[in-house]
């Protein structure tokens, strides 16, 4: 039986589920795909599952993360200090983030030292789109598309410094 045919007796529900599902697997793999030629230390991306494999609770579906070999902060070794990358994916038509969803995903940033906090949006039938969860100075939020998903997994090291953007 084809995936279309299957797809068509699943519940509402089960079809959220089963887009949900793939939007974090077509997320990995463009993540994996624009960090390919990225030098060590690696990135690990692990992705946050409820029972049996559906969706758990809270914002955050996915982490990358990996060592940060760079100049040590003021109170740590080289090679203490971790580069984290907070992800949401949503896929199908499941809405955008609210306001409410950024201010959270920005407490949870902060509480973590996540460089960035990146919205993985995914459609059957294309690539994942990327967008980056971004701060005016009156606090405003905006997800601005990503033009080059590799570039931000190489500069998370600035982001860090700059505080979260």
């Amino acid at each position: 039986m084809s995936t279309a045919k299957t797809l068509e007796h699943k519940t509402p529900s089960q079809l959220a589920a089963h887009t949900a599902k793939w939007a974090v697997i077509m997320a990995k793999v463009a993540i994996r795909q624009a960090i390919a030629d990225n030098p060590c230390p690696h990135w690990h991306i692990l992705s946050f599952t409820g029972p049996a494999g559906s969706e758990s609770r809270g914002l955050v579906d996915l982490i990358a993360i990996r060592k940060d070999h760079g100049k040590p902060l003021p109170g740590t070794k080289l090679g203490d200090a971790l580069q984290i990358i907070l992800i949401q994916a949503k896929g199908g038509s499941a809405a955008m983030p609210t306001t409410e969803d950024a201010k959270r995903l920005r407490v949870v940033a902060l509480q973590h030292g996540a460089c960035c906090t990146l919205l993985a949006a995914w459609k059957e039938g294309a690539a994942a789109q990327f967008y980056s969860l971004r701060w005016d100075s009156e606090g405003r939020s905006s997800w601005e598309k990503v033009k080059d998903l590799g570039s931000v997994f190489g500069r998370c090291r600035e982001g860090i410094e700059a505080g979260l953007g």
